[in-house]
């Protein structure tokens, strides 16, 4: 049984106060809070466990190459990978994007060649593909999405073209909380030879993740998001794309052999992880995903989403607040505009109320000029939030409505 209260007590910093008044943490979208079975396992990794990982013969460096290597059954169960060696790891979503457009785009596709993406993308989805239109000559298609923030497979599906290589696109909208039907673009491209990349930054937070059943052949998270320390991801790389991808960054640990005359690597996945690794970064996001799992992430999908449901009709309620992107089956991310007060200055009203949103662009310019604004507030839920939550957020917005009115 998901227990809202029991949840919120392992997380401590949700007991405090700011400014004077209980934090309403709404900012889960950008990072996520740390239950304290996170913290603890950092801590003792640090005190009691530390060393660096692989080739030492000492106990302390055993124990950390055990507990850091273990991480990678941790993750492939998390995303239901078939093999833990489809398991690369990084210091996030971007990094792992950023690996597969050096080590694998740049490698395989040639000026002319197409890559798809939606409008709905984070930055870290759209300038590592830039570079490769600007360096190679890639051509880059973009597929809007909807009025109501939704993007219709089809449209995908149907910008696929002879050239297209790859297709790069989201699960889940880090400012409109759009779900993407993934897996009917993951078929469709797969029958036509073209590979894909989901962003599984927002996606793999909110609700279980498989990514055999999705049929990408990348997929990264980001450590930070999923409740564990900043400076751990990883990515999910199907084996047959692993034999086309060339490692791009070069030192310890992803070697098999190094001569003056000549370099052969490592196996994958060490082949893709040069130098000392986030080792303790690392073992927490193994602890964050084992507690996450223990919670069932079909636990933590129902729960959000009676809670988004519940959000969505409190902030509808308020007629003067233009919410951005109403897609059904939208996850718990709420962007919103109000006339006559810049983003910013909605954000500093709400903080004096303990109230804590995003304002900005969301490293997502592309969308915001697609929704014809230049910056929102963003109220991004996550698993311990709560309807009284919701509630302090809406009375914080009618102080606003108030002040700037």
């Amino acid at each position: 049984m998901f227990d809202v209260n029991a949840i919120r007590a392992d997380f401590p910093i949700l007991s405090r106060q700011v400014n004077g008044q209980p934090l309403t943490y709404l900012d889960s979208g950008a990072s996520a809070q740390k239950p304290q079975v996170v913290i603890d396992a950092i801590t003792k990794a640090y005190s009691e466990e530390y060393a660096n990982v692989h080739r030492g013969l000492h106990y302390l460096s055993n124990l950390a190459t055990d507990k850091y290597e273990n991480v990678r059954q941790v993750v492939a169960k998390f995303l239901n990978a078939g093999h833990e060696d489809e398991i690369v790891f990084t210091s996030g979503t971007t990094e792992g994007i950023n690996l597969v457009a050096y080590s694998w785009a740049m490698e395989n596709l040639q000026p002319g060649d197409e890559i798809v993406l939606s409008v709905l993308e984070h930055h870290a989805n759209i300038v590592p593909w830039n570079f490769l239109r600007e360096r190679q000559g890639v051509v880059l298609k973009w597929v809007d999405c909807a009025a109501d923030g939704s993007l219709d497979p089809q449209a995908v599906i149907d910008a696929m073209g002879p050239k297209t290589k790859l297709v790069a696109v989201t699960q889940m909208s880090n400012v409109t909380g759009t779900r993407v039907d993934v897996k009917t673009i993951c078929h469709a491209a797969r029958e036509k030879g073209i590979a894909t990349l989901i962003d599984g930054s927002q996606g793999a937070v909110h609700g279980p993740v498989d990514v055999q059943d999705i049929g990408c052949d990348f997929y990264p998270i980001t450590g930070h998001k999923l409740y564990g320390p900043s400076g751990s991801g990883a990515i999910y790389i199907r084996a047959e794309r692993q034999a086309e991808m060339r490692p791009f960054m070069g030192g310890g640990d992803m070697i098999d052999t190094v001569t003056k005359d000549a370099v052969t690597y490592a196996k994958p996945p060490l082949k893709f992880e040069a130098g000392t690794p986030g080792i303790v970064q690392t073992i927490g996001m193994g602890v964050a995903l084992d507690y996450l799992m223990q919670i069932g992430m079909e636990n933590v999908a129902a729960y959000e989403a009676k809670l988004a449901a519940y959000a969505s009709e409190k902030l509808q309620n308020l007629n003067w607040l233009n919410v951005q992107g109403t897609a059904p089956g939208k996850g718990a991310i709420f962007s919103f505009t109000m006339e006559g007060a810049h983003p910013h200055d909605i954000s500093t009203v709400l903080d004096k109320k303990g109230v804590a949103v995003r304002a900005g662009s969301h490293c997502a310019m592309p969308l915001m000029q697609h929704l014809g604004v230049t910056a929102t507030c963003r109220a991004s839920f996550a698993m311990y939030n709560t309807t009284e939550e919701v509630d302090r957020l809406v009375e914080a917005l009618e102080l606003c409505r108030e002040f700037f009115g």
